[in-house]
C-alpha cells in the first residue's frame, strides 16, 4: 500500500474497518443511528489511512465526516423511519390514556392504582377523591406517580373484572 508521496504506507486502516465494522454491530443492538455514523467516520479515517495521510489527519477526517453525517444525515434518515413505522411507546410514556383501578382511595395528595398488573402511587388531577375499585384514566406520570382522572366512559359492564 503506497501514501501520495509514494512511500509505504502503514496499515492502519485495517483498525479503523475494524472500528468501522465493530460499530455496525452495535448498532445493529441499539439502533438509535449513532454509531453508524461514527463508523461512517472510522470508514473515511480507513481511507484517509490508506491514501497516506498521518494518524492527526485520520483523526481530524474521522471527527468531520462523523460529525457531518450526525447532523445532516441521521435527522433525515429519523424522520423517514419515523414517516415509514411510527413508534411504539413504550415505558412510562405508553401509559398516559391507560385505565388502572383504584386499590387505595386516591385524592389529590396521594394513593394506589393497579395499571397493567402493577401497583402505582397516584394522585387524583383535581379536587376529586375516587374510591376503591373505581377505574380511572392516567393523565400523565410525573416521575413514578401517577397523575389520573375520571374515566368518562366506563370500559367494562357491571360485574365484568376490569381491563388491567
Amino acid at each position: 500500500m503506497f501514501g501520495f508521496d509514494g512511500a509505504e504506507a502503514p496499515m492502519d486502516w485495517y483498525w479503523w474497518i475494524g472500528a468501522a465494522l465493530l460499530l455496525v454491530v452495535v448498532e445493529v443492538v441499539t439502533l438509535d443511528l449513532v454509531l453508524i455514523m461514527f463508523a461512517g467516520g472510522a470508514i473515511a479515517a480507513g481511507i484517509a489511512s490508506a491514501l497516506g495521510l498521518g494518524l492527526v489527519g485520520q483523526i481530524v477526517v474521522f471527527g468531520v465526516v462523523s460529525t457531518l453525517l450526525l447532523l445532516a444525515l441521521r435527522p433525515w434518515l429519523l424522520k423517514y423511519l419515523r414517516q415509514r413505522e411510527p413508534l411504539v411507546e413504550t415505558g412510562a410514556a405508553a401509559l398516559p390514556g391507560r385505565v388502572g383501578t383504584v386499590v387505595s382511595e386516591v385524592g389529590e395528595t396521594g394513593g394506589r392504582i393497579k395499571l397493567l398488573g402493577e401497583v402505582w402511587t397516584a394522585r387524583s388531577l383535581g379536587a376529586v377523591t375516587f374510591s376503591p375499585g373505581t377505574d380511572v384514566r392516567v393523565v400523565r406520570i410525573e416521575g413514578a406517580t401517577a397523575v389520573v382522572d375520571a374515566v368518562e366512559a366506563p370500559h367494562s359492564s357491571p360485574g365484568a373484572p376490569p381491563v388491567l
